[in-house]
């Protein structure tokens, strides 16, 4: 799950940080396997993207590789993604050595007795970790537990463990980093959001601004950005926000005028269709937090879709 690479619409920067995952708050079987050193978490509402003009038209376009051998390996155990799902949560952290890995969660309307009969019937073994039991997710090369009878753990095998470590207290979980947790909290309540930590909002940033963070200004603030999060809401075309928490509000300020500078490059520089998308967007500073503000129908998304940037920053 990385983050884009290129300068451009940052709706869409932040909507291809990866995939997505759960939407609403996170659910408790969901909370208790969060690492302490998350990097990322996006989350987002499976209902909310069928429900919507636009959602499975960028779910489709830019679903990561990982997600959709996922999407394969459900189908194999009869759960039908498209229908069954409700809330998939994905999770990328650092272990004690600083090495990135990442899991998913994914919670729906599906039957966990019906899916442990198929393991049985094809004789498939079960491996044990402690009390849990780890199943094969068809030929992914990811395994699979059962935190609940309808949420499942998903991942490689070294995250699928480290997750289960953290809910059974044998690693610190994301209650002991507050930074991260607050944003959680403020961030949850929309049917798509994210979370970064500092690190991982350095590197959006970096991106978003494009020609601007080669500007001495960024070098200077970058190092005092803190986390940060957006929220998307496709119910009524596209309706985006991202807060990036500062350490004051003169870093907040500057990070404003340098996002206000790429956007004016976009508009001068950019196609057409990504001129159109700056008159939609709003950047500004609120205390300590930098806020951008997106709005577009969904014919305009789509277009912005179809265009060569978007596919660019994509994939």
């Amino acid at each position: 799950m990385t983050i884009m690479k290129n300068t451009a619409l940052l709706v869409l920067l932040a909507l291809c940080m990866s995939t997505f995952a759960l939407a609403a708050p996170l659910s408790t079987s969901t909370r208790v396997v969060l690492p302490a050193q998350i990097q990322q978490i996006i989350s987002v509402d499976y209902r909310m993207l069928r429900n919507s003009q636009s959602g499975i038209p960028l779910k489709n376009r830019v679903l990561p590789e990982n997600l959709k051998a996922f999407e394969t390996s459900l189908r194999s155990l009869s759960i039908n993604p498209d229908t069954d799902l409700e809330q998939l949560t994905f999770v990328s952290y650092r272990n004690s050595k600083g090495t990135v890995r990442s899991f998913g969660v994914a919670s729906g309307m599906f039957d966990s007795k019906k899916v442990l009969a198929q393991y049985a019937r094809k004789r498939v073994k079960v491996t044990k970790y402690r009390d849990s039991s780890l199943w094969p997710a068809g030929n992914s090369g990811y395994l699979i537990s059962f935190l609940d009878d309808s949420t499942i753990l998903f991942g490689d095998s070294p995250a699928v463990k480290d997750a289960l470590d953290v809910r059974d207290g044998q690693q610190a979980s994301v209650a002991s980093n507050a930074e991260v947790e607050q944003l959680i909290n403020d961030a949850q309540s929309g049917p798509v959001w994210s979370v970064l930590d500092q690190k991982g909002t350095q590197n959006m940033m970096r991106s978003a601004l494009g020609e601007a963070s080669s500007l001495a200004d960024y070098d200077v603030v970058k190092k005092r950005l803190l986390g940060s999060l957006y929220t998307l809401d496709l119910q009524h075309g596209v309706d985006f926000g991202l807060n990036v928490q500062t350490s004051d509000s003169f870093t907040a300020g500057t990070l404003s005028a340098l996002m206000k500078a790429a956007i004016l490059y976009k508009k001068t520089a950019g196609t057409t269709v990504e001129k159109s998308a700056m008159e939609n967007m709003e950047v500004d500073s609120d205390s300590g937090r930098l806020v951008v503000k997106f709005k577009a129908d969904d014919s305009k998304f789509q277009a912005l879709m179809k265009s060569e940037l978007f596919q660019a920053v994509s994939h």
